[in-house]
């Protein structure tokens, strides 16, 4: 029981991030309905996508993360070709995580934000040297403390809600938060690490993944309705902060703690998966590969900090980096079923023509967040 608790949190730790401050602002800017519409579809589609890599971990002997599987079953282009998307999806989100970081630690504490992204590196930089236990103990903790911040926001904001705000349903614009409700919900990175996690009880994988993203799903929407239903239109771009400044000092002290919760799972999660990338399917030395996963993205952070928005960075890694790892996931998935080296625990029928449309609606993601890109500059 505990491996499954331990390989869920890891997971729902690895989705619920930064994304999910940023959700509630592009919804607003959709519209209510046509976002609980985008949370539920992006997230059964990144649930497939989840389960088709599940299956993948558990048709392959050894550990590997996702260029490890990558070259398996793609070749050395399809491996060089993950690298990259691993490296801008995954240092892209650890930027975003400092900065938010940096933000909702200076709103609770004071001083600069700058200042609190140094500290919050620091910490967590001798975690992700530890490991594996370190982050999943960490994770054990802080997921189930999210989930209780989050209840204890909704009644607190209860008597704050306005059901004008419940409103608006504009299929036009439909893609608008695709980029960041995407990012909100891609946690491919977990799915090895969660595999090594079940060590002799591959059987659960299937199941913590469901849980692993239904929890996720049922938090955002719970949270996309309380701040659209106490904010509004004037929804900012970090949820909590708005949310702080229409209930009382109170909201942004928990607000701001749960964000930095939310964040620190992540980010934990994600240098963990880059780090055991160099290690398993590279060959580096342990403390190299330590010190590449920390030190690139602290060097990214003060070269971008002072030009590049915080919805912005997610949006771009969600819907470009997530949409590629998305195609390679499927055509993994494929290969595999002919190719691999040990029966799996469970398998996802090949259906080619679910594949070849969740690949469509990625590219057709990519091609908006690029020319949103485009229009930005």
């Amino acid at each position: 029981m505990r491996q499954i608790l331990g390989a869920t949190a890891t997971l729902i730790g690895t989705v619920i991030g930064a994304g999910l401050l940023a959700i509630p602002y592009v919804i607003s800017q959709a519209g209510f309905w046509t976002g609980v519409m985008d949370i539920l579809i992006i997230g059964a589609i990144l649930t497939i996508i989840h389960l088709y890599l599940g299956e993948i971990t558990l048709r392959t002997k050894g550990f590997h993360q996702l260029t490890g599987y990558a070259e398996k079953y793609l070749g050395k282009k399809g491996k060089h070709i993950m690298l990259l998307t691993m490296m801008f999806g995954v240092y892209g989100a650890l930027v975003a995580y400092l900065i938010g970081e940096g933000l909702a630690l200076s709103a609770i504490f004071g001083m600069s934000p700058v200042f609190w992204t140094i500290i919050f590196f620091i910490i967590t930089a001798v975690l992700i040297y530890y490991g594996l236990r370190a982050v999943t103990e960490s994770e054990t903790t802080i997921v189930p403390a999210m989930i209780v911040i989050v209840i204890i926001m909704a009644v607190f904001s209860i008597v704050k809600l306005d059901l004008a705000h419940f409103d608006g349903f504009n299929l036009g614009k439909v893609l608008v938060p695709y980029g960041i409700i995407f990012f909100g919900f891609l946690g491919t990175a977990a799915i090895p690490e969660m595999r090594e996690e079940l060590v002799n009880n591959e059987k659960k994988l299937k199941k913590a993944i469901l849980l692993g993203m239904l929890i996720p799903m049922a938090v955002y929407l719970v949270f996309t309705f309380i701040v659209l239903g106490v904010t509004g239109a004037s929804t900012t771009q970090v949820s909590t902060i708005g949310l702080g400044i229409f209930i009382g000092e109170h909201m942004v002290i928990l607000g701001n703690l749960f964000a930095v919760f939310a964040m620190a799972t992540c980010f934990l999660t994600l240098s963990l998966a880059i780090k055991e990338m160099y290690i398993y399917d590279y060959r580096l030395n342990k403390n190299l590969a330590w010190a590449i996963t920390s030190v690139i993205p602290i060097m990214i952070y003060f070269i971008v900090r002072d030009f590049a928005g915080f919805g912005d960075v997610i949006g771009i890694t969600g819907g470009l980096a997530g949409g590629l790892t998305g195609i390679l996931v499927i055509l993994m998935a494929w290969k595999s079923k002919r190719l691999g080296n040990r029966k799996p625990e469970y398998s996802i029928t090949k259906n080619k023509v679910l594949g070849i449309v969740l690949m469509l609606v990625f590219i057709i993601g990519m091609a908006y967040e690029v020319i949103r890109i485009i229009s930005l500059i």
